[in-house]
């Protein structure tokens, strides 16, 4: 079977190069979909892509930062005014359920209350424990970013395939384990030689590229750093852009 990735959003926190917030959408025929990372615009680049919100039944989240979850807010009241009648799941790391509570609150105060049709359900991961959710079975491996946001990669086994996903992160000797036995990685990228906290320059991976023992790589969540050696043809490896799907 055949697994596909859309790249809904690939951008930065700071939407470089007017790429749209973490956002990705896995499917398979006769699977039911799965949202990875739910980022502040993802309601647009959705719609953009011409996704139904309302099909979108479980949503898998790496870190608490508001380019990674804060469209979490937006996918309710969207369903909420469409009538949507599917229930919404969704899985993310310590702190998940009060921090979408506080979102909500902040953007839309009383909303979170009002009556329904469908159920929202949040559950938590543990790190390194693989457990079922919807149609797949997810791994949350932590990694290095901002310790408030509780940030963790996942690694997604979905239709017979694996995919592996960095979240944000720094590097971290976390990063080959999470990487290893996947059909797919995608790894944030946010840098080209520049060193920052809690996230990956391009030149620091590729020092790193024969630990990774996975079938292919593509890098995301670029800024305009980035985007400009991309766009210059000096990058070795594939990089995401909006709309962009993969089969895997």
């Amino acid at each position: 079977m055949t697994a596909r990735l859309t790249f809904v959003g690939s951008g930065d926190a700071f939407a470089g190069g007017g790429r749209f917030h973490t956002c990705f959408h896995l499917e398979a025929d006769g699977e039911e979909p799965l949202l990875i990372d739910c980022g502040a615009s993802a309601l647009i680049a959705l719609k953009r892509a011409s996704i139904d919100p309302s099909s979108i039944g479980h949503v898998a989240l790496t870190h608490l930062h508001g380019d990674h979850f804060g469209g979490l807010p937006w996918l309710v009241l969207d369903g909420q005014f469409a009538k949507r009648t599917r229930p919404l799941h969704i899985v993310g790391p310590t702190h998940t359920r009060e921090r979408f509570a506080d979102a909500f609150e902040a953007l839309y105060p009383g909303a979170l209350d009002v009556e329904r049709q469908f159920e929202t359900k949040i559950v938590e991961y543990a790190d390194r424990a693989t457990q079922d959710f919807g149609p797949a079975r997810i791994t949350a491996y932590p990694v290095r970013h901002t310790p408030q946001t509780e940030p963790h990669g996942l690694k997604i086994e979905y239709a017979g395939k694996v995919i592996a996903y960095s979240g944000d992160t720094e590097w971290t000797e976390t990063l080959p384990e999470l990487a290893s036995g996947a059909d797919l990685f995608v790894c944030e990228c946010n840098f080209f030689d520049t060193k920052a906290p809690g996230h990956l320059d391009y030149e620091t991976l590729m020092q790193h590229r024969s630990e990774f023992e996975c079938e292919r790589i593509v890098i995301t969540h670029m800024g305009d750093e980035m985007l400009a050696r991309v766009s210059g043809g000096e990058i070795g490896l594939d990089a995401a852009s909006d709309g962009a799907v993969i089969s895997v």
